[in-house]
C-alpha cells in the first residue's frame, strides 16, 4: 500500500496489486463509516426515551446534548492531529475503542440496579475522541489525487445515508421489541469488531513518503499531539481561514434549524414521532444521492470555486423558501435543495482546505473541519431557541438569507483562493 503511495507521488503508475490494495483500503474505509454512523444514529433513537425513563426533563437532556457537543467541539482538532501523527490504523482504532467505552456505559446506564443517571452523563466523556468520520475523510484525502478528492470524499455520504436510514431503522426496531437495552448492547458489539477491523486491515500509514519524510525533518522539533499552537496555525497558511470562514458561517444557520427539528415538528408542523423518523429517513435518501453520486458528478465538470459559490447560492433560495413555508409538504419540496447546499459546501470546503494544507497535515484540517458541526449542536440549543419563541420558524430562513447573501456578494467580488495541490 504504501508502495502504491510512493508510486503516485513520482508520478508513476501504479501496478495493478497495488490498485487492488488501493481499492480494498478505500471500500474498508466507507465500511468502517457506514457501521460507526449507524450505531451512533442507534444511540440517537434511544436516547430520548432512556432520558426519560430515568426522570430526566428536557433540560437535563439538553445539558446531555451540550456536553456531547463540547466534547466533540474540544476533542475533534487534537484528533486530527493525533491521526497524522500516529497514522490511520491508531486514528481508526481509537475511535472504535472510544465508541465501545460510550455504548458499554450506555448499556449499564440502562440498567435498573445501576445509578442511571451518572452513568448517562458519564458516557458522553468518550465523545470527545469519536472521531470515526474524520478518520475516514483523511484516509480518503491520502489515498485520493486532487482532481479524484471531491468525488472521493462525497461518497462517505452514502455512508451517512446508510447510517441515517438502518441506524434509525434497526434502533426503533431493537428497542420496541427487545428492550432499549438491545440497540445499545448491538452498537457496542460493532464497535468493537470495528476496533478489530482498523487494527488488523487498516494501514499503520495512508500518507505518502513525501508526507512522512516532511513530518520527520532532521532538526525539526516534533510538536505535541496538544500543541494548540500548530493546529491553529495551519489556519493562517495562505488560501484556509476565507474557506473555513464560509463553511463556519454559511452552514450556522441551517445547522440552527436542524438543531432545533425535533422540537419544530413536534410544535410547527405538528408530526407524531413516526412522521418525523419517516422525514429523516427521506433526509438521508437525499443525503445518499446528492452526496454519493450528484456531488461527484457535477466535480468532475466544475471548479471547485463555482460549486462552493452554488451552494451559497441555493442556500440563500433555500433560506427565503424556508421564511415563507407553512407545511411539511413545503419543508419536503425545499428538502433537496437544502441538502444539496449541505453537501456541496462540506464536500468542496473539505477538499480545498485539505489540498491547501501539506500531506502531513490533512488529518489536523478535517478535524478542524469536525469541529464545526459540534460547535453548532453547542450553540444551537440556546441561540435556535431563544430564535425560534421569540419570531416563530420564519426567522430561520431570514437568517440563512441574509447571511448567505451576504457571504456570495463576497465571493463574487473576491475570487476563491485557488487550491494548493499537495506534493504526492
Amino acid at each position: 500500500m504504501r508502495e502504491v503511495r510512493a508510486s503516485r507521488g513520482q508520478g508513476r503508475s501504479p501496478s495493478r496489486t497495488g490498485t487492488l490494495d488501493l481499492s480494498r483500503v478505500m471500500l474498508l474505509v466507507y465500511v468502517l463509516a457506514a457501521l460507526e454512523l449507524a450505531c451512533l444514529f442507534m444511540q440517537f433513537s434511544v436516547m430520548p426515551y432512556l432520558s426519560r425513563r430515568l426522570g430526566l426533563d428536557s433540560v437535563a437532556f439538553g445539558y446531555q446534548q451540550t456536553i456531547f457537543g463540547v466534547l466533540q467541539l474540544l476533542g475533534g482538532p487534537v484528533f486530527g492531529r493525533f491521526a497524522d501523527q500516529r497514522g490511520a490504523r491508531a486514528a481508526f482504532t481509537l475511535s472504535f475503542l472510544a465508541s465501545s467505552a460510550l455504548y458499554l456505559l450506555l448499556a449499564a446506564a440502562c440498567s435498573p440496579a445501576l445509578p442511571g443517571v451518572p452513568l448517562l452523563f458519564a458516557s458522553r466523556l468518550p465523545g470527545a475522541l469519536m472521531h470515526t468520520l474524520p478518520a475516514a475523510q483523511m484516509a480518503i484525502t491520502d489515498l485520493s489525487a486532487p482532481e479524484e478528492r471531491p468525488a472521493a470524499l462525497g461518497r462517505l455520504g452514502l455512508c451517512f445515508g446508510v447510517g441515517v436510514i438502518f441506524g434509525s431503522l434497526l434502533g426503533g426496531t431493537l428497542s420496541s421489541t427487545c428492550g432499549i437495552q438491545c440497540p445499545v448492547i448491538v452498537a457496542f458489539v460493532v464497535s468493537l469488531l470495528g476496533a478489530v477491523l482498523s487494527l488488523t486491515c487498516i494501514p499503520t500509514s495512508t500518507k505518502g513518503a513525501s508526507a512522512r519524510a516532511q513530518a520527520a525533518l532532521p532538526g525539526k522539533p516534533k510538536a505535541s499531539v496538544f500543541d494548540l499552537k500548530a493546529i491553529t496555525c495551519l489556519l493562517l497558511q495562505p488560501g484556509v481561514l476565507p474557506v473555513f470562514l464560509v463553511k463556519v458561517i454559511c452552514g450556522f444557520p441551517s445547522g440552527l434549524f436542524m438543531v432545533m427539528f425535533s422540537l419544530i415538528s413536534m410544535d410547527f408542523f405538528q408530526l407524531e414521532a413516526a412522521q418525523a423518523g419517516y422525514l429523516m429517513s427521506f433526509f438521508g435518501v437525499l443525503q445518499m444521492v446528492f452526496q454519493g453520486l450528484v456531488i461527484g458528478w457535477l466535480s468532475s465538470r466544475f471548479s471547485e470555486g463555482a460549486l462552493l459559490r452554488a451552494s451559497v447560492l441555493a442556500f440563500s433560495v433555500v433560506g427565503l423558501a424556508m421564511a415563507l413555508m407553512a407545511n411539511v409538504f413545503h419543508l419536503c419540496l425545499l428538502m433537496p435543495g437544502l441538502v444539496f447546499s449541505l453537501c456541496a459546501l462540506n464536500v468542496v470546503t473539505d477538499s480545498m482546505l485539505t489540498n491547501a494544507v501539506s500531506a502531513s497535515d490533512t488529518g489536523t484540517m478535517l478535524g478542524l473541519c469536525a469541529s464545526v458541526q459540534p460547535l453548532t449542536r453547542t450553540l444551537g440549543p440556546t441561540l435556535g431557541g431563544l430564535l425560534y419563541h421569540r419570531f416563530g420558524v420564519p426567522v430561520f430562513g431570514h437568517v440563512q438569507l441574509a447571511v448567505n447573501f451576504l457571504v456570495l456578494l463576497v465571493l463574487w467580488r473576491q475570487p476563491v483562493p485557488p487550491k494548493m495541490d499537495k506534493a504526492w
